[in-house]
C-alpha cells in the first residue's frame, strides 16, 4: 500500500509504544545529566586550579636551575631576592662591533628579544646614580664576562660604572666632605659594625681579599652606600708587608698585573672605582702603573689615592690619561683613639672650608666608626654636606662639558 502524501505528517509514521517511548526518555536524560557534569568540572578546575600544585616539566626546572641566583625566586632557605627588570636605553637592541681591514670600528644595531615577563623599571635619561629598588644588583649592560670572572666595563651608550653606582648628592655650591672607610669584608663582625653605625653618606671600601663580598656589598648598597674597592699595591717593604693575593709588583709584567688587577675586579660588583691598599713602591714607578691605569679608565672607573704616599704618580697619569681620580686629604684614624679622631676630623672639616670640599679616609675600626657616626651628626648640623667619594672626584669627561 502507497503512501498518502496528503495525510497529516503524525499519520504516516507508526505507533510507538509506551515501552519505547520510556526508554528514549530515560536515555536523554542520562546523556543530559552527563553533558551538564562534564560543564560544571571543566568550568569548577578552570576557575580553581592550584596552578602551584602543577609539577614542571623535567626541562623546565633544569632551565631554572640554570639560571643565576640573582634572577631567581626567593630561596626557600630564605633569602635570595628575585631582581627586578630594568628597560635601559639599548634593552631592546642586539650591539655587534666588528673591526674592517683600515682598523676603524663598525657598530650594528638590531632588534632582540627582550627575555622574561611583566613590567620593567625603565632607566632612558638618567645618568647618574642607580635607583634604590635597583642598587643591590649589578646593570648587567655594565659588565663584560672574562675568564677572571664579571668585570666592569663603560656600557654601549657610554654609561660608566661610576655614574651608574654613585651616591646622589644635591648638586649645591656648600660645603662637601667625602668619607671613606676601608677594610670592609676582611672582618665579618667590623663590617656588620659600620653597616650598622654609619650613616649612609658615608663611602664604603670594601678589600679585595675580603670574604663574602657579593653579600656584604648588597647591603651596603640597599643601605644608601656609594662603594669602592680596594685593590692590593706592593710596598716599599714587601714581601715583609704583604697585602694580601693578587697584589700587584713591580716585578712583574703588564699582562700578569693585569691579570691580578681583574682578579680583584671580579670579587663584587656595583662599585664606581677602586682605591689603593698599600703600594708605595707599585704607585712610584710610571711603568707599572701606567697600563694599570689605562685599563681602570677604560673601564669606566675612578682612582682613589688614598695619600698615604709621597712619591705616588697616580695624580700625574691619571691627568694624562684622562682617567677620574682624587687623593684623600688626611687619614683620620691614624691613632686609634676616640678623641684623637675626633680632632683630626675637625681638622677636615677645617680644610673642606677652606677649599670647598675634602677628602678623608679611616678603617673600620671599632674606634674609627663611632667616631666618624658621632661627628657626621654634628658637622651635619652645621651645614656640612656629606657626599659619595665620586662627586669629589676631578672628572675629565665632566671638564669637556
Amino acid at each position: 500500500m502507497g503512501t498518502d502524501l496528503n495525510a497529516p505528517l503524525g499519520q504516516n509514521r507508526k505507533a510507538r509504544s509506551p515501552k519505547s517511548q520510556e526508554s528514549a526518555l530515560s536515555f536523554g536524560r542520562v546523556l543530559l545529566g552527563a553533558g551538564i557534569a562534564v560543564l560544571i568540572g571543566v568550568s569548577a578546575w578552570t576557575v580553581l586550579r592550584p596552578t602551584g600544585l602543577i609539577e614542571p616539566k623535567p626541562e623546565a626546572v633544569a632551565a631554572d636551575a640554570a639560571q643565576p641566583a640573582e634572577k631567581r625566586g626567593a630561596d626557600a632557605a630564605g633569602g635570595q631576592l628575585t631582581k627586578p627588570r630594568t628597560s635601559g636605553s639599548l634593552s631592546g637592541a642586539q650591539v655587534e662591533e666588528t673591526l674592517t681591514d683600515d682598523g676603524s670600528i663598525v657598530t650594528t644595531f638590531s632588534p632582540k628579544q627582550r627575555d622574561g615577563d611583566g613590567p620593567a623599571f625603565i632607566e632612558a635619561g638618567r645618568t647618574k646614580g642607580q635607583d634604590a629598588r635597583m642598587a643591590a644588583f649589578p646593570n648587567d649592560a655594565l659588565l663584560e664576562e672574562t675568564p677572571e670572572g664579571r668585570l666592569p666595563i663603560i656600557g654601549p651608550d657610554g654609561l660608566r660604572p661610576m655614574d651608574q653606582y654613585a651616591r646622589p648628592w644635591s648638586g649645591a655650591r656648600g660645603i662637601r666632605v667625602a668619607l671613606v672607610v676601608g677594610g670592609l669584608g676582611l672582618s665579618q663582625t667590623g663590617t656588620q659594625n659600620a653597616l650598622r653605625q654609619l650613616p649612609p653618606e658615608i663611602t664604603m671600601a670594601f678589600a679585595a681579599s675580603g670574604n663574602s663580598l657579593q653579600r656584604w656589598m648588597q647591603e651596603a648598597r640597599r643601605k644608601g652606600h656609594e662603594i669602592v674597592l680596594q685593590v692590593p699595591f706592593e710596598p716599599f717593604d714587601y714581601p715583609d708587608n704583604n697585602p694580601g693575593p693578587h697584589t700587584l709588583r713591580v716585578g712583574l709584567d703588564a699582562k700578569k698585573n693585569l691579570s691580578e688587577l681583574r682578579s680583584s675586579l671580579a670579587r663584587t660588583t656595583n662599585y664606581t672605582g677602586i682605591m689603593n691598599f698599600l703600594g708605595g713602591r707599585f704607585l712610584s714607578d710610571a711603568d707599572a702603573l701606567e697600563p694599570v691605569m689605562r685599563d681602570i679608565g677604560r673601564r669606566g672607573l675612578l682612582f682613589l689615592d688614598d695619600g698615604t704616599s709621597a712619591q705616588s704618580l697616580t695624580g700625574t697619569l691619571a691627568e694624562t690619561i684622562g682617567v677620574p681620580h682624587g687623593f684623600a686629604d688626611m687619614v683620620v684614624d691614624t691613632e686609634l683613639d676616640r678623641t684623637a679622631i675626633l680632632k683630626k676630623l675637625d681638622e677636615l672639616e677645617r680644610i673642606a672650608r677652606r677649599n670647598g670640599s675634602a677628602i678623608g679616609v679611616a678603617s673600620a675600626f671599632d674606634e674609627s666608626v663611632e667616631a666618624i657616626s658621632a661627628w657626621a651628626d654634628e658637622a651635619g648640623a652645621r651645614g656640612i654636606e656629606f657626599v659619595g667619594v665620586s662627586a669629589l672626584v676631578k672628572d675629565p669627561q665632566q671638564q669637556q662639558r
